[in-house]
């Protein structure tokens, strides 16, 4: 209710002052703007430091998963055969279906709970399989800075190949 009143006094129409409070939407234009700039600053800051921000993507997406998935199954499970009764319950439920664990202890029963949970199992694969990609990347050593000594090896390859195609050009090849 912070702007709602500005809106309510812009929109009547009698009173020409009155209008002038439509100016204000603007600065919720110009706000919504800058949110978008700092993502974007906060995206380019991550595509720099791949590997460290990796991590950081899976285990956020991870945590959010697992509290939406929490709170849409504690409000779609409520039906009197449902056996996720409370937010711990939950919790431990989505938890176990992330991991792709399921201990069968607690499940859905009602069709939307049955969605939600394919789609956190989905979900879980693809992070796990995302993270597991990124240990790996880091115990090959894959890293995000250029090794100088690969830089110099790729430089004489090409440098010896630009004589190869030179010659190629000079003389007649069978």
């Amino acid at each position: 209710m912070k702007w709602g009143w500005i809106d309510l006094i812009a929109s009547i129409p009698n009173i020409e002052i009155l209008r002038w409070g439509r100016m204000l939407r603007v600065l919720r234009v110009i706000r919504v703007l800058r949110g978008i700039r700092s993502f974007q600053k906060i995206l380019a800051l991550m595509f720099r430091h791949k590997v460290k921000s990796g991590v950081g993507t899976i285990v956020t997406t991870a945590g959010l998963l697992v509290t939406f998935a929490s709170i849409a199954i504690l409000v779609s499970e409520t039906d009197s055969d449902s056996n996720i009764k409370t937010a711990g319950d939950a919790i431990w439920w989505s938890v176990t279906t992330i991991t792709t664990v399921g201990y069968g202890d607690k499940y859905p029963v009602t069709t939307e709970g049955r969605l939600i949970a394919m789609a956190l199992m989905i979900s879980g694969v693809g992070l796990f399989g995302t993270l597991s990609g990124v240990v790996a990347s880091v115990l090959l050593g894959a890293s995000d800075e250029s090794n100088p000594k690969i830089d110099k090896l790729i430089a004489e390859v090409q440098l010896l190949q630009q004589k190869i195609d030179n010659q190629k050009d000079g003389a007649t090849w069978k």
